[in-house]
């Protein structure tokens, strides 16, 4: 490949440079569909629990695919991480991947998403930096599924991977394979799902350097910086079009600690002031700096800007204040296998905030909780050990003009999906006895709040378990303009013996054949005074079955005219 480069106009033609910012997309895509293909877990194929991105030589996003916004915007950190350890012109050659899971460290979130890093070169020079991050299904540690919201330090949270060169110079350090083997419970998946975003990484690694031979190394450079620099000015664009000013929110988490948020709004930067919240805690429900800030970046890129664009220039106008050793920004070794948890009460903390005065882009409180269930044990059919992870769906809140929807993922998730009925019962050893919308009271209003699930596995095999945690299972969603706060998440435990156990958290808790485990998650807030809606729409969702007869009178004063 030489470095032959486009004639001096062509290199600034604005076609060119948007097919090559194009193919920029293309390429994370590619990476993301080749992850999916070749994955071993379900956690990854079907629920797309991974993201991945391109980087610039300094480690800037430069563009980011499908995949969860939370993984995708935290590969940049994690990209910066290697280049501090790791001096670009002395230590990292072609053909080197690096691995990091440890989240105090930069660009993790916690010890099961493990982050693989791969640096592009033309000619001997680095020119981009190809990343991939998923979650792996055990990690090792004390606690089975490599989760425990009782943690008390990272210790007990799995196997540490503090930066390290995985492949060198091409070279597989086979030594590190096996202790990653040796550490988990499901080595066979863990190394499939390793290998799985190696694949993909080199697939992007492909697409790239045919891209520099095709347009030329100086076009492609240039485009990325462009492309770094659109972002920038599409965002202070959109930000000069939002309400200006500050604006606060209040709430109290499952364990009856208050939260607050601060947002400053001006015409060239979005203030997230999160100080003044509780210490980091001595259980999971810990973030770290990089977490917190891939909140803030997805509640703004839900209110400003285009959807298409998403690089470290989108995000520049965003600064974030907050206390070290707070919730929001722990520091080792404090514990984080639950950290989802603390993360998504700050991006609803921060869009009970922004709502009332963004009724266009923001409606009533969601369900609010990842809602992440493990469960695992002795395969009904093989015997082998085996584990899955699921978070759940959820209800949505209602918006100005519309009723919320129902059974989706938070908006934390982005591209991601539930995993279906069959390949739950096909692949995971367990059977859905019931998967329907949430029947309980909640979310009422002028508009209502949409409906959560009742899912229930029945377990197959004795010596199973279950480890979960769950936040909004004591306060629902919060309504606006006089609606009513939603239902709350939970799992109860039906035994064989007919006894039942309601849980917001528990850590490997023992499950034997016929045991039921059952997730409810909560009916999002409703929108406006519930006086306000229309007889005819009551009378609608007693007979969808959204509501009984009994509560229609009680909140609305109406009867059933359907006999």
């Amino acid at each position: 490949m030489t470095r032959q480069t486009t004639a001096k106009a062509g290199i600034m033609d604005p076609i060119t440079t948007e097919i090559i910012q194009s193919s920029l997309t293309a390429i994370t895509d590619e990476m993301f569909a080749t992850m999916r293909k070749t994955a071993m877990s379900s956690i990854i194929y079907e629920v797309l629990d991974f993201g991945v991105a391109m980087m610039d030589a300094a480690g800037n996003l430069a563009s980011s695919g499908s995949g969860i916004p939370g993984f995708i915007g935290m590969l940049e950190p994690g990209v910066r991480s290697v280049i501090k350890k790791f001096d670009p012109a002395t230590h990292v050659f072609p053909g080197d991947i690096f691995m990091t899971n440890i989240p105090h460290h930069g660009g993790v979130s916690h010890l099961n998403d493990v982050v693989l890093v791969l640096p592009v070169f033309v000619e001997g020079q680095l020119i981009a930096w190809l990343a991939n991050k998923a979650h792996w299904v055990d990690i090792g540690g004390s606690f089975p599924g490599s989760i425990s919201a009782d943690a008390v330090d990272v210790y007990q949270e799995g196997l540490q991977l503090p930066c390290i060169k995985v492949i060198e110079s091409g070279k597989t350090n086979q030594s590190v394979l096996d202790i990653l083997a040796m550490n988990s419970r499901m080595p066979d998946i863990t190394i499939g799902d390793f290998w799985a975003g190696i694949a993909s990484m080199r697939a992007g690694e492909r697409r790239l350097l045919s891209l520099v031979e095709k347009y030329g190394f100086n076009a492609v450079m240039f485009a990325i910086t462009d492309y770094i620099a659109t972002g920038e000015a599409m965002s202070l664009k959109a930000l000069k079009a939002l309400p200006k000013g500050t604006f606060k929110a209040a709430d109290i988490t499952d364990g009856g600690t208050p939260i607050c948020v601060s947002i400053s709004i001006s015409d060239t930067e979005f203030l997230v002031d999160l100080r003044g919240n509780p210490p980091q805690s001595k259980d999971a429900f810990n973030a770290s700096f990089d977490a917190t800030f891939v909140g803030v970046q997805m509640i703004y890129k839900s209110i400003a800007g285009s959807q298409s664009v998403a690089n470290a220039g989108t995000f520049r106008p965003l600064k974030l204040l907050v206390d070290d050793d707070s919730m929001f920004a722990a520091q080792y070794p404090a514990a984080m296998s639950v950290y989802y948890e603390t993360s998504i009460m700050l991006f609803d903390l921060m869009w009970k905030a922004l709502a009332p005065i963004l009724p266009e882009f923001l409606p009533a409180g969601h369900y609010a909780s990842i809602c992440g269930t493990f469960m695992g044990g002795p395969h009904p059919e093989t015997g082998k050990n085996h584990s899955i992870v699921e978070p759940q769906i959820g209800g949505w809140g209602a918006c100005y003009d519309r009723d919320g929807l129902n059974a989706l993922y938070t908006g934390y998730h982005g591209d991601t999906f539930n995993v279906p009925v069959e390949i739950a019962e096909q692949r995971n050893g367990i059977m859905i006895d019931k998967l329907s919308l949430n029947e309980e009271p909640g979310g009422e209003g002028e508009f209502i709040g949409g409906k959560g699930i009742n899912l229930h596995y029945r377990i197959l095999h004795d010596d199973w378990w279950i480890t979960m945690a769950y936040v909004r299972s004591k306060n629902g969603p919060w309504g606006l303009n006089g609606g009513l706060e939603g239902s709350t998440n939970y799992v109860s435990i039906l035994r064989k013996d007919g006894s039942e156990q309601q849980y917001s958290s528990c850590t490997a808790i023992p499950l034997k054949k016929d045991d039921v485990v059952k997730v409810a998650t909560a009916n999002g807030g409703g929108y406006g005074a519930p006086k306000d809606r229309p007889v005819a729409k009551v009378l609608e969702d007693i007979k969808n079955g959204y509501i009984t007869k009994e509560r229609a009178f009680e909140i609305y004063g109406v009867k059933n005219e359907l006999q």
